[in-house]
């Protein structure tokens, strides 16, 4: 039987987000600049959200940019919305919607360590607890410990956001 569970809503993930956005900005509040990139599509999508709140508590200039990846072959295929040189010694927030084994993320942290940073943190609304990777993830939502057949999934809509486990 595959049914489907809600784990989180809309007004929770509202909370989430204006909790992950405060921790953001006590991190960096000493920063001029403060570059949220977000993995599409979900990642992105949370991103812009986080960036909602935390452009009405920061004074830093808050930048938003996006990074792909192919999931399916991840090692060469990472491409930032912008040039590398543009992100070197900024403080950088990588977010994503939901954290599986910790690939995705560990990819894309291989790939912006190639320039030297100010401050690196991680953000993830949803760790699932199956990393198989070495991710520190700095800010998460909801630590949630499934078993390995169960699928996490974020839907981002203007009027009704939510997460379910099937």
């Amino acid at each position: 039987m595959n049914s489907k569970h809600k784990i989180l809503g809309q007004d929770r993930i509202n909370k989430i987000v204006k909790r992950i956005a405060f921790q953001i900005h006590e991190k960096n509040q000493n920063e001029s600049e403060i570059i949220l990139i977000g993995i599409l599509k979900n990642g992105f999508i949370l991103s812009s959200l986080i960036e909602k709140e935390l452009q009405k508590i920061s004074k830093s200039k808050i930048q938003l940019l996006s990074i792909k990846v192919n999931k399916k072959s991840p090692l060469n295929s990472v491409e930032l919305s912008s040039d590398l040189n543009k992100i070197k010694d900024k403080s950088l927030v990588l977010i994503d919607d939901v954290l599986n084994s910790g690939k995705t993320l560990i990819h894309c942290v291989k790939y912006l360590l190639d320039v030297p940073l100010a401050n690196f943190n991680t953000v993830v609304l949803i760790d699932r607890n199956h990393k198989k990777y070495p991710i520190k993830i700095d800010f998460k939502g909801l630590s949630l410990s499934t078993s390995i057949r169960e699928n996490v999934s974020v839907v981002f809509d203007k009027s009704n956001s939510y997460a379910f486990i099937d």
